[in-house]
């Protein structure tokens, strides 16, 4: 069992899972491995029985008509994928799935999850997924041959600290299946989150307190120096300094850090310490 930063933030089942990638002319046995990752990557780890797969698309992928984005793309558009994910579940949850599913990290920001509410609105269901497999973040990450996975927790797949510490929302839970072993089950979990803007706790499944669910509140408000405009406060945990760019005085890694930063300095510090090389162990309001 690994006790590394992803076990201690939760993540491990995906830190532990390489990307699976195709290669023209593997054997039928490798390609059925690609086809299942594919099921479990886009249908959030949910059990797929004989009957639900998707019999026609598989064999086009195995006879080379399909590449594993257009293999993506027929399940994804499929059935099962709508029942699942989208019927009968609210849009801004739909929404947050589709970003876990194809692009492996939360939403960015409000204007984000109403640009793909504009999709459903006036394109419709298949336009929705179109734009996440179209796009030239899909393209740029995944390619023709990746099977998507989910990388919102490593800081180069993030753009701000709140989305950073809103993967660990998304992705967290029992079995981390999107549905069926997460509590939140169709409740969106970002929604009000997104709004505001608000960066949420990132602690230790283990530890006192942790939670798989949006946390009842948010960071307690502190008055005086360092408070910030907000009066809001977040203690963050740092080990595992790596950098290149920085000459070693010793050749052990340096200790943890611990950092208490106001809320309007949350991005900005997240962006020093990922240039720095280091590895965000903890965040959390103090």
């Amino acid at each position: 069992m690994a006790f590394g930063p992803a076990s201690r933030l939760g993540v491990s089942l995906f830190d532990e899972t390489p990307p699976v990638e195709w290669v023209s002319g593997r054997s039928e046995e490798e390609a059925e491995i690609i086809i299942r990752a594919t099921y479990r990557q886009v249908l959030g780890n949910a059990y797929v029985m004989d009957s639900e797969r998707l019999t026609v698309p598989e064999s086009q992928f195995k006879r080379g008509e399909y590449s594993v984005r257009e293999f993506v793309r027929a399940v994804a558009k499929s059935a099962l994928y709508r029942e699942r994910f989208f019927e009968d579940v609210p849009r801004y949850r739909a929404i947050e799935l589709n970003f876990r599913h194809l692009l492996g990290r939360p939403p960015l920001d409000l204007e984000e999850m109403r640009q793909h509410s504009t999709i459903l609105d006036t394109q419709g269901f298949e336009a929705e997924i179109d734009s996440y497999l179209d796009s030239d973040e899909y393209q740029n990450t995944f390619g023709e041959n990746i099977v998507p996975y989910i990388r919102g927790y490593k800081t180069d797949a993030c753009q701000s600290m709140v989305q950073f510490t809103h993967t660990f929302q998304l992705v967290r839970g029992a079995s981390s299946s999107s549905l069926k072993g997460d509590l939140a089950g169709k409740t969106p979990k970002l929604n009000s989150l997104v709004i505001q803007s608000i960066p949420t706790p990132v602690v230790s499944p283990g530890s006192d307190g942790a939670t798989f669910r949006n946390p009842t509140g948010v960071a307690r408000t502190r008055l005086g120096a360092g408070a910030g405009d907000a009066g809001k406060v977040y203690r963050i945990e740092v080990t595992g300094y790596r950098a290149n760019s920085v000459k070693p005085v010793s050749k052990f890694r340096r200790s943890n850090q611990v950092y208490l930063v106001p809320f309007d300095r949350l991005s900005q510090e997240y962006q020093r310490i990922h240039k720095e090389g280091g590895i965000i162990a903890s965040i959390t309001p103090v």
